[in-house]
C-alpha cells in the first residue's frame, strides 16, 4: 500500500504517463481509491463462512485479566504487545481528496472508531406508527444533564423514519443491545417502508414507557426514555447543498434497569450480566466479555514520586 500511495506525491494538475496514457492527478487518486476499495471490501457469503467458523459460545460472567504491562511506569510509552508502529509509516490523505468517494470515509471510520456502542432507538411517528432501529453513531456526552448524541445518516429520499419521528414528536427511548437479542435487533436495520412495524419484524417485546410515548424494549437490561434537546443538520463538503446527516442531542427523563443488573444505590450496572454488543467495521459486531481495570491517576498522588519527576523533567 505504501508503494501505491507514493504515487500521490505529485503536484496538483501535474500530467504524467501512466500505462501509456496521459492522465491527471485526480484520475490517479480516483483509480487508486477504487482499486484499494475493491480489494479490501469484498466479503464472502456469510452463510458459507459460518460453515467453517466455530459455534457461538455463551460465556457466563465477565473475565478480568491483567493489563498488558502491569509494571508500566511514567515515561515508558507503549507496551511491548505490538511494535508495528515502529516498522510502518502512517499514510496521510485528505478525507475530501479529489476523486475520493464520500462512502470511503464511511467505510474507513466505522472500522477505525471501534468498538461503538449502539443506540437501539424506539420512536413513534406523528401518525402513531411504531419504529425500531439501531444506530452506532452514538454515545453519551454528559451526565448532568444526562445527554446522548445520535448521528443519523440521511437517505436519498430524506430522513430515516427514526429521525423524522424524533424531530416530529421529540420523544424516543434508547435501549442497550445485549447478546441474547442481537439478531432481532439487527433485523430492525432492514430499512423497511415507514408503515412497517419493526416490533413485529423483530419479535421483540414492547413495554409501556412512563413519560414518553415510544415503548422501551423488554429484552434490554437498560433503557432510557429521552426527549429531544437539539438537532444539527450537516452537509456534504463536496456539495454544500446536499443534506447528509442530522445529529440529535437527547436528554434522559427516565431510566429503566433490570433489577438483577443494577445495585441498590441505582448507580452501578453489573458488566458481567449486561453482555452488551458493539459495532466494529463492516458487518462485524464485538462482544463485551473480557477486560482489565486501570485506575485513573491523580496528579496530587503522583507528582512527588521519583518515576513521575524523572519522566516530566527528561530532555
Amino acid at each position: 500500500m505504501s508503494r501505491l500511495m507514493s504515487r500521490l506525491t505529485i503536484r496538483p494538475g501535474h500530467r504524467i504517463v501512466y500505462r501509456h496514457q496521459i492522465v491527471y492527478r485526480h484520475q490517479i487518486v480516483s483509480r487508486l481509491f477504487s482499486t484499494l476499495s475493491a480489494s479490501m471490501s469484498r466479503h464472502p457469503s456469510l452463510k458459507e463462512l459460518e460453515k467453517e467458523r466455530p459455534a457461538f459460545v455463551d460465556r457466563p460472567g465477565f473475565t478480568f485479566t491483567n493489563t498488558p504491562n502491569t509494571e508500566w511506569q511514567f515515561g515508558d510509552g507503549a507496551n511491548s504487545q505490538d511494535d508495528g508502529w515502529k516498522k510502518h509509516k502512517k499514510v496521510s490523505f485528505s478525507p475530501t481528496a479529489e476523486g475520493r468517494p464520500p462512502m470511503f470515509n464511511y467505510k474507513l471510520l466505522i472500522g477505525a472508531v471501534t468498538p461503538r456502542p449502539i443506540a437501539f432507538l424506539s420512536t413513534v411517528s406523528k401518525d402513531g406508527v411504531r419504529n425500531l432501529a439501531p444506530f452506532s453513531f452514538f454515545n453519551m456526552v454528559s451526565s448532568d444533564p444526562p445527554v446522548f448524541a445520535i448521528g443519523m445518516t440521511r437517505t436519498p429520499n430524506g430522513h430515516k423514519d427514526s429521525c423524522q419521528n424524533l424531530l416530529d414528536t421529540k420523544e424516543a427511548t434508547i435501549n442497550i443491545i445485549s447478546e441474547w437479542f442481537v439478531e432481532a435487533a439487527n433485523s430492525c436495520a432492514i430499512a423497511a417502508p415507514s408503515d412497517v412495524d419493526e416490533w413485529l419484524v423483530s419479535g421483540l417485546t414492547p413495554v409501556e414507557s412512563e413519560i414518553v410515548k415510544p415503548a422501551h424494549v423488554a429484552e434490554s437490561c437498560f433503557s432510557v426514555e429521552v426527549k429531544l434537546l437539539h438537532h444539527y443538520d450537516l452537509y456534504s463538503v463536496a456539495d454544500p447543498n446536499k443534506h447528509t446527516n442530522t445529529t440529535v442531542l437527547v436528554q434522559a427523563v427516565q431510566f429503566h434497569a433490570r433489577e438483577d443488573v443494577i445495585n441498590e444505590d441505582l448507580n452501578f450496572l453489573d458488566v458481567t450480566k449486561i453482555k452488551a454488543v458493539s459495532r466494529l467495521g463492516g458487518i462485524s459486531y464485538g462482544r463485551t466479555t473480557e477486560g482489565y481495570e486501570l485506575p485513573r491517576m491523580v496528579h496530587a498522588d503522583e507528582k512527588d514520586k521519583d518515576e513521575y519527576k524523572k519522566a516530566v523533567h527528561r530532555e
